[in-house]
Protein backbone atom coordinates (compact mmCIF):
# COMPACT_ATOMS: atom_id res chain seq x y z
CA UNK A 1 0.00 0.00 0.00
CA UNK A 2 1.30 3.43 -0.94
CA UNK A 3 0.22 7.04 -0.62
CA UNK A 4 0.06 8.77 -3.98
CA UNK A 5 -0.34 12.33 -5.23
CA UNK A 6 -3.27 11.91 -7.63
CA UNK A 7 -4.09 15.54 -8.45
CA UNK A 8 -2.86 19.07 -7.81
CA UNK A 9 -4.16 22.62 -7.88
CA UNK A 10 -2.94 26.15 -7.23
CA UNK A 11 -4.19 29.70 -7.02
CA UNK A 12 -2.42 33.06 -7.29
CA UNK A 13 -4.08 36.42 -6.53
CA UNK A 14 -4.73 38.66 -9.53
CA UNK A 15 -2.71 41.67 -8.36
CA UNK A 16 0.84 41.62 -9.76
CA UNK A 17 3.55 43.68 -8.04
CA UNK A 18 6.58 44.04 -10.32
CA UNK A 19 10.12 45.06 -9.51
CA UNK A 20 9.44 48.33 -11.33
CA UNK A 21 6.51 48.92 -8.97
CA UNK A 22 8.83 48.38 -6.02
CA UNK A 23 11.26 50.94 -7.45
CA UNK A 24 8.58 53.54 -6.67
CA UNK A 25 8.14 52.29 -3.09
CA UNK A 26 11.66 51.68 -1.76
CA UNK A 27 15.23 52.39 -2.83
CA UNK A 28 15.88 49.42 -5.11
CA UNK A 29 15.95 48.53 -8.80
CA UNK A 30 14.72 45.80 -11.11
CA UNK A 31 18.32 44.94 -11.99
CA UNK A 32 19.36 44.64 -8.34
CA UNK A 33 16.42 42.39 -7.41
CA UNK A 34 16.68 40.21 -10.51
CA UNK A 35 20.45 39.72 -10.24
CA UNK A 36 20.42 38.80 -6.56
CA UNK A 37 17.18 36.84 -6.29
CA UNK A 38 15.85 35.91 -9.73
CA UNK A 39 12.48 37.47 -8.87
CA UNK A 40 10.75 39.73 -11.41
CA UNK A 41 7.25 39.97 -9.90
CA UNK A 42 5.02 38.58 -7.17
CA UNK A 43 1.30 38.30 -6.46
CA UNK A 44 -0.39 40.26 -3.68
CA UNK A 45 -3.74 39.44 -2.08
CA UNK A 46 -5.68 42.65 -1.54
CA UNK A 47 -8.68 41.20 0.30
CA UNK A 48 -8.55 37.39 0.05
CA UNK A 49 -7.72 35.67 3.32
CA UNK A 50 -5.29 32.79 3.66
CA UNK A 51 -8.24 30.40 3.99
CA UNK A 52 -9.78 31.79 0.81
CA UNK A 53 -6.49 31.33 -1.05
CA UNK A 54 -6.40 27.73 0.17
CA UNK A 55 -10.00 27.18 -0.89
CA UNK A 56 -9.47 28.54 -4.40
CA UNK A 57 -6.37 26.37 -4.85
CA UNK A 58 -8.36 23.33 -3.72
CA UNK A 59 -11.15 24.07 -6.18
CA UNK A 60 -8.56 23.80 -8.98
CA UNK A 61 -7.83 20.17 -8.08
CA UNK A 62 -9.33 17.89 -10.69
CA UNK A 63 -11.57 15.19 -9.23
CA UNK A 64 -11.73 16.63 -5.72
CA UNK A 65 -14.79 15.37 -3.83
CA UNK A 66 -14.85 17.14 -0.46
CA UNK A 67 -17.26 14.64 1.08
CA UNK A 68 -14.67 11.86 0.59
CA UNK A 69 -11.87 13.63 2.47
CA UNK A 70 -10.85 12.15 5.79
CA UNK A 71 -8.01 14.58 6.46
CA UNK A 72 -7.31 18.26 5.70
CA UNK A 73 -3.96 19.83 6.59
CA UNK A 74 -2.97 23.40 5.79
CA UNK A 75 0.68 24.40 6.04
CA UNK A 76 0.88 28.12 6.73
CA UNK A 77 2.94 30.69 8.62
CA UNK A 78 0.30 33.37 8.00
CA UNK A 79 -3.01 32.04 9.35
CA UNK A 80 -6.02 34.30 9.50
CA UNK A 81 -6.39 33.70 13.25
CA UNK A 82 -4.74 31.88 16.13
CA UNK A 83 -7.84 29.69 16.04
CA UNK A 84 -9.89 28.32 14.46
CA UNK A 85 -7.24 26.87 12.20
CA UNK A 86 -7.03 27.74 8.52
CA UNK A 87 -7.75 24.05 7.84
CA UNK A 88 -11.02 24.24 9.78
CA UNK A 89 -11.99 27.35 7.82
CA UNK A 90 -11.14 25.51 4.59
CA UNK A 91 -13.18 22.54 5.76
CA UNK A 92 -16.19 24.82 6.26
CA UNK A 93 -15.76 26.33 2.79
CA UNK A 94 -15.69 22.82 1.34
CA UNK A 95 -18.79 21.81 3.35
CA UNK A 96 -16.93 18.81 4.74
CA UNK A 97 -17.96 17.85 8.27
CA UNK A 98 -16.19 14.58 8.93
CA UNK A 99 -12.48 15.02 8.36
CA UNK A 100 -9.59 15.63 10.71
CA UNK A 101 -8.50 19.24 10.12
CA UNK A 102 -5.52 21.19 11.48
CA UNK A 103 -2.67 23.53 10.53
CA UNK A 104 1.08 22.96 10.52
CA UNK A 105 3.55 25.79 11.11
CA UNK A 106 7.05 25.03 9.85
CA UNK A 107 7.51 28.17 7.72
CA UNK A 108 8.71 27.40 4.19
CA UNK A 109 9.18 23.69 4.96
CA UNK A 110 5.57 23.43 6.09
CA UNK A 111 4.23 21.66 3.02
CA UNK A 112 6.78 18.81 3.26
CA UNK A 113 6.08 18.51 7.00
CA UNK A 114 2.36 18.33 6.17
CA UNK A 115 2.95 15.62 3.56
CA UNK A 116 4.86 13.57 6.14
CA UNK A 117 2.12 13.89 8.75
CA UNK A 118 -0.58 13.06 6.20
CA UNK A 119 1.37 10.03 4.98
CA UNK A 120 1.74 8.78 8.55
CA UNK A 121 -1.91 9.32 9.48
CA UNK A 122 -3.23 7.74 6.30
CA UNK A 123 -1.09 4.65 6.80
CA UNK A 124 -2.18 4.24 10.43
CA UNK A 125 -5.88 5.09 10.11
CA UNK A 126 -8.72 4.20 7.80
CA UNK A 127 -8.32 7.35 5.72
CA UNK A 128 -8.18 6.90 1.96
CA UNK A 129 -8.13 10.54 0.78
CA UNK A 130 -6.50 13.67 2.16
CA UNK A 131 -6.20 17.29 1.07
CA UNK A 132 -2.85 18.97 1.78
CA UNK A 133 -2.52 22.69 1.14
CA UNK A 134 0.26 25.24 1.45
CA UNK A 135 -1.24 28.73 1.68
CA UNK A 136 0.41 32.03 2.54
CA UNK A 137 -0.39 35.71 2.68
CA UNK A 138 3.05 37.08 3.48
CA UNK A 139 2.14 40.56 2.26
CA UNK A 140 0.42 41.20 5.60
CA UNK A 141 3.58 40.57 7.65
CA UNK A 142 6.02 42.58 5.51
CA UNK A 143 7.39 46.02 6.31
CA UNK A 144 6.91 47.69 2.93
CA UNK A 145 9.57 50.24 3.86
CA UNK A 146 12.20 47.53 4.34
CA UNK A 147 13.84 46.99 0.96
CA UNK A 148 15.72 43.90 2.16
CA UNK A 149 12.57 41.86 2.79
CA UNK A 150 9.57 43.34 0.96
CA UNK A 151 11.09 42.49 -2.43
CA UNK A 152 11.27 38.76 -1.69
CA UNK A 153 7.83 37.48 -0.81
CA UNK A 154 4.43 36.98 -2.39
CA UNK A 155 1.01 35.44 -1.73
CA UNK A 156 -0.55 32.27 -3.08
CA UNK A 157 -1.64 28.69 -2.42
CA UNK A 158 -0.99 25.22 -3.78
CA UNK A 159 -2.77 21.97 -2.97
CA UNK A 160 -2.51 18.23 -3.56
CA UNK A 161 -4.98 15.38 -3.26
CA UNK A 162 -3.49 12.24 -1.69
CA UNK A 163 -4.98 8.77 -2.02
CA UNK A 164 -4.10 5.30 -0.79
CA UNK A 165 -2.91 3.28 -3.73
CA UNK A 166 -1.53 -0.13 -4.68
CA UNK A 167 1.18 1.74 -6.59
CA UNK A 168 4.24 3.45 -5.18
CA UNK A 169 3.74 7.15 -4.55
CA UNK A 170 5.52 8.90 -1.70
CA UNK A 171 8.80 7.00 -1.39
CA UNK A 172 10.41 8.63 1.62
CA UNK A 173 11.17 11.70 3.71
CA UNK A 174 13.93 13.45 5.58
CA UNK A 175 12.90 16.13 8.09
CA UNK A 176 14.71 18.16 10.70
CA UNK A 177 15.02 21.43 12.60
CA UNK A 178 17.53 23.45 14.61
CA UNK A 179 16.06 26.18 16.79
CA UNK A 180 19.49 27.70 17.36
CA UNK A 181 19.04 29.51 14.04
CA UNK A 182 15.69 31.00 15.04
CA UNK A 183 17.05 34.55 15.23
CA UNK A 184 18.00 34.57 11.54
CA UNK A 185 14.45 34.61 10.18
CA UNK A 186 11.40 35.31 12.32
CA UNK A 187 8.18 37.20 12.93
CA UNK A 188 7.25 38.03 16.49
CA UNK A 189 3.68 38.12 17.76
CA UNK A 190 1.52 38.51 20.86
CA UNK A 191 3.50 37.54 23.95
CA UNK A 192 6.86 38.76 22.63
CA UNK A 193 8.70 41.81 23.91
CA UNK A 194 8.10 43.54 20.58
CA UNK A 195 5.24 45.95 20.07
CA UNK A 196 2.94 45.62 17.06
CA UNK A 197 2.91 45.78 14.11
CA UNK A 198 4.83 42.52 13.81
CA UNK A 199 6.96 42.33 10.67
CA UNK A 200 9.23 39.69 9.18
CA UNK A 201 12.90 40.11 10.04
CA UNK A 202 15.74 38.33 8.27
CA UNK A 203 19.54 38.20 8.23
CA UNK A 204 19.86 37.39 4.57
CA UNK A 205 23.53 36.39 4.22
CA UNK A 206 23.39 34.01 7.18
CA UNK A 207 20.11 32.50 5.98
CA UNK A 208 21.62 31.87 2.54
CA UNK A 209 24.53 29.84 3.93
CA UNK A 210 22.45 27.67 6.25
CA UNK A 211 19.73 27.18 3.65
CA UNK A 212 22.07 25.76 1.03
CA UNK A 213 23.81 23.45 3.49
CA UNK A 214 20.65 22.07 5.12
CA UNK A 215 18.81 21.55 1.82
CA UNK A 216 21.74 19.70 0.27
CA UNK A 217 22.27 17.51 3.34
CA UNK A 218 18.55 16.70 3.64
CA UNK A 219 18.25 15.86 -0.06
CA UNK A 220 21.27 13.55 0.12
CA UNK A 221 19.78 11.74 3.12
CA UNK A 222 16.42 11.12 1.45
CA UNK A 223 18.16 9.89 -1.71
CA UNK A 224 20.14 7.45 0.42
CA UNK A 225 17.08 6.33 2.41
CA UNK A 226 15.11 5.59 -0.75
CA UNK A 227 18.10 4.14 -2.66
CA UNK A 228 17.59 6.65 -5.46
CA UNK A 229 20.50 8.15 -7.41
CA UNK A 230 20.49 11.85 -8.31
CA UNK A 231 20.67 10.68 -11.94
CA UNK A 232 17.32 8.91 -11.49
CA UNK A 233 15.57 12.12 -10.44
CA UNK A 234 13.34 13.40 -13.25
CA UNK A 235 12.73 16.80 -11.67
CA UNK A 236 13.98 18.75 -8.66
CA UNK A 237 11.38 21.08 -7.17
CA UNK A 238 13.11 23.18 -4.50
CA UNK A 239 11.56 25.80 -2.25
CA UNK A 240 11.38 28.94 -4.39
CA UNK A 241 13.29 31.44 -2.25
CA UNK A 242 16.26 32.63 -4.26
CA UNK A 243 17.64 31.49 -7.62
CA UNK A 244 21.20 31.51 -6.29
CA UNK A 245 20.20 29.13 -3.48
CA UNK A 246 18.41 26.88 -5.98
CA UNK A 247 21.39 26.79 -8.35
CA UNK A 248 23.83 26.07 -5.52
CA UNK A 249 21.68 23.19 -4.23
CA UNK A 250 21.27 21.64 -7.69
CA UNK A 251 24.99 21.91 -8.42
CA UNK A 252 26.01 20.26 -5.15
CA UNK A 253 23.52 17.45 -5.72
CA UNK A 254 24.77 16.90 -9.26
CA UNK A 255 21.37 17.58 -10.83
CA UNK A 256 21.55 19.35 -14.18
CA UNK A 257 19.79 22.68 -14.63
CA UNK A 258 17.34 21.26 -17.14
CA UNK A 259 15.90 19.08 -14.38
CA UNK A 260 15.32 21.96 -11.94
CA UNK A 261 11.89 23.60 -11.85
CA UNK A 262 11.93 27.34 -11.16
CA UNK A 263 8.96 29.73 -11.10
CA UNK A 264 10.03 32.24 -8.44
CA UNK A 265 10.57 34.82 -11.17
CA UNK A 266 6.76 35.07 -11.39
CA UNK A 267 5.73 34.62 -7.76
CA UNK A 268 8.66 35.32 -5.42
CA UNK A 269 8.92 33.38 -2.19
CA UNK A 270 5.46 32.09 -1.24
CA UNK A 271 6.79 30.15 1.76
CA UNK A 272 4.82 26.94 2.43
CA UNK A 273 2.90 27.46 -0.81
CA UNK A 274 5.95 27.55 -3.08
CA UNK A 275 6.50 23.80 -3.57
CA UNK A 276 2.84 22.83 -4.16
CA UNK A 277 2.40 25.76 -6.57
CA UNK A 278 5.53 24.66 -8.43
CA UNK A 279 4.45 21.01 -8.41
CA UNK A 280 1.08 21.93 -9.89
CA UNK A 281 2.71 24.04 -12.60
CA UNK A 282 5.27 21.34 -13.37
CA UNK A 283 2.58 18.70 -13.85
CA UNK A 284 0.22 20.88 -15.86
CA UNK A 285 3.02 22.19 -18.10
CA UNK A 286 4.32 18.70 -18.79
CA UNK A 287 7.63 19.28 -17.02
CA UNK A 288 6.65 16.42 -14.67
CA UNK A 289 4.86 13.37 -16.01
CA UNK A 290 3.33 10.15 -14.73
CA UNK A 291 6.03 7.77 -13.55
CA UNK A 292 8.58 10.53 -12.92
CA UNK A 293 10.62 10.62 -9.73
CA UNK A 294 10.36 14.12 -8.26
CA UNK A 295 12.57 15.41 -5.45
CA UNK A 296 11.06 18.10 -3.21
CA UNK A 297 13.37 19.98 -0.84
CA UNK A 298 12.88 23.05 1.37
CA UNK A 299 14.16 25.07 4.28
CA UNK A 300 12.37 27.62 6.43
CA UNK A 301 12.42 29.78 9.53
CA UNK A 302 12.90 27.80 12.67
CA UNK A 303 15.22 26.68 11.16
CA UNK A 304 13.36 23.78 9.60
CA UNK A 305 14.26 21.66 6.60
CA UNK A 306 12.85 18.72 4.75
CA UNK A 307 12.93 16.65 1.59
CA UNK A 308 10.69 14.11 -0.04
CA UNK A 309 10.77 11.87 -3.11
CA UNK A 310 7.50 11.13 -4.87
CA UNK A 311 6.71 8.95 -7.85
CA UNK A 312 3.98 10.51 -9.93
Amino acid sequence: MGIKVVSTGSYLPEKILTNHDLEKMVETSDEWITTRTGIKERRISKEETTAELAYKASLNISGLKPEELGLIIVATATPDAFFPSTACKLQAFLKNKNSIAFDISAACTGFIYALYVADSIMRSKNISRALIVGAERFSKILDWNDRTTCILFGDGAGAVLLEKSQDEGILGFDLGADGNYGNLLYVNSVGSNESPPYYLKMKGNEVFKVAVRTMVESAKRVLEKTDVSPKDISLLIPHQANVRIINAVAERLGIEKGKVFINLNKYGNTSAASIPIALDEAIKSGAAKKGDLVLLVAFGGGFTWGSCIIKL
